[in-house]
């Protein structure tokens, strides 16, 4: 069996386009994959704290000779990096915010993304010291924006710092291959609207197929 990672980042719910797609893919997943597990976790509802001087402190003290505090300060970046080590593909369904992810995405990231626990850093590699541990997952973005034109090649290909963040930084979760579906020009409401939303929706069955090909249970 495989564990699959569905984390919601919008703040909206009932009207949220980018839950829809982490529901459809689920759901589609489960009708290929009945047997597998799906770890929920929803940041857009419970933003994960964001990162301190006293949780930095922590994560770069040895394990063996932290604090009673320190270890009280990583325990959620410690029950995250669980969910995480555990997936096999990782479901992320965000609105773009200003360009970007929304900021209770960037705390889930930042508390994932540790040292001796999801990277290791050696200076003796050089220019590129740091190496992820994790190795091996899939990755599956599901955005939704309000304008368009955001795919690689498009006319705001250079203002989208969703998806391209988001693919840099999951090397050092332990993303080995990423793909992402669109919904876009949501505030247009136009017909390229109308076709985004029908191109997404029509994408997760063949991608979910894709995937699955590829797990080994």
């Amino acid at each position: 069996m495989a564990t699959i990672l569905k984390i919601d980042a919008s703040a909206r719910v009932t009207r949220s386009l980018s839950r829809g797609l982490t529901t459809a893919f689920t759901q589609q997943w489960l009708k290929s994959r009945p047997n597998d597990t799906v770890i929920t976790r929803d940041v857009g509802l419970n933003p994960p704290p964001v990162v301190s001087e006293a949780w930095i402190a922590a994560a770069f003290t040895a394990p063996e000779k932290r604090a009673p505090e320190q270890l009280e300060v990583l325990k959620i970046s410690d029950q995250l990096i669980d969910e995480l080590e555990a997936a096999a593909v990782i479901v992320i369904g965000t609105p773009m915010y200003n360009y970007g992810m929304p900021a209770s995405l960037k705390a889930w990231i930042d508390q994932v993304i540790r040292i001796g626990r999801t990277f290791s850093f050696d200076l003796a590699r050089g220019e590129q010291p740091i190496e992820p541990i994790l190795i091996g997952k899939t990755l599956v973005i599901l955005s939704a924006s309000g304008e368009g034109g955001f795919k690689l090649g498009g006319a705001n290909a250079a203002i989208n710092h969703l998806d391209p963040h988001i693919v840099v930084a999951s090397r050092l979760f332990g993303v080995s291959k990423h793909h992402v579906i669109r919904i876009e020009y949501q505030e247009f409401g136009d017909d390229r609207h109308q076709k985004s939303i029908q191109s997404a929706y029509g994408a997760i069955p063949d991608l979910v197929q894709q995937i699955t090909q590829k797990i080994k249970d």
